[in-house]
């Protein structure tokens, strides 16, 4: 993706937002980053924390106790070669998985990654560990 870095920091700085400025219920057992496809080529992410997670039930993650809402992440594709849903999730990936490896906060829980209206790939769960 063009401009990579800039959006990588940018999108650090946003979780890093979520996570610090707002506190997480105790009874959270998982993170979710849902993603949605906007108009005109934008995409736009947002966590959410579910009470559950069963890495063999996507359902887990419709159980939120704690949402971004309408603090979202958006990512226009505009420019790009390839606007797919597929190339945009493994982007989001790519910077969930650099920001895994460089801070603890999310390695406390199982997270996942998924378009709303379909099934949710698994990023990271501890609970195998």
């Amino acid at each position: 993706m063009k401009n990579y870095e800039e959006i990588y920091n940018s999108f650090v700085e946003w979780i890093d937002n979520m996570l610090e400025k707002n506190d997480m219920p105790e009874d959270t057992k998982a993170f979710n980053f849902n993603l949605y496809e906007e108009d005109d080529n934008i995409y736009s992410v947002q966590l959410i924390a579910s009470d559950r997670f069963d890495p063999d039930d996507d359902e887990w993650a419709c159980y939120e106790v704690w949402s971004s809402e309408e603090d979202l992440f958006f990512v226009d594709t505009s420019d790009e070669d390839d606007k797919s849903r597929e190339t945009f999730q493994k982007f989001v990936t790519d910077m969930i998985s650099g920001y895994i490896a460089q801070n603890d906060i999310l390695k406390k829980f199982p997270a996942g990654i998924g378009f709303v209206d379909g099934e949710i790939d698994i990023l990271y769960n501890n609970e195998e560990i």
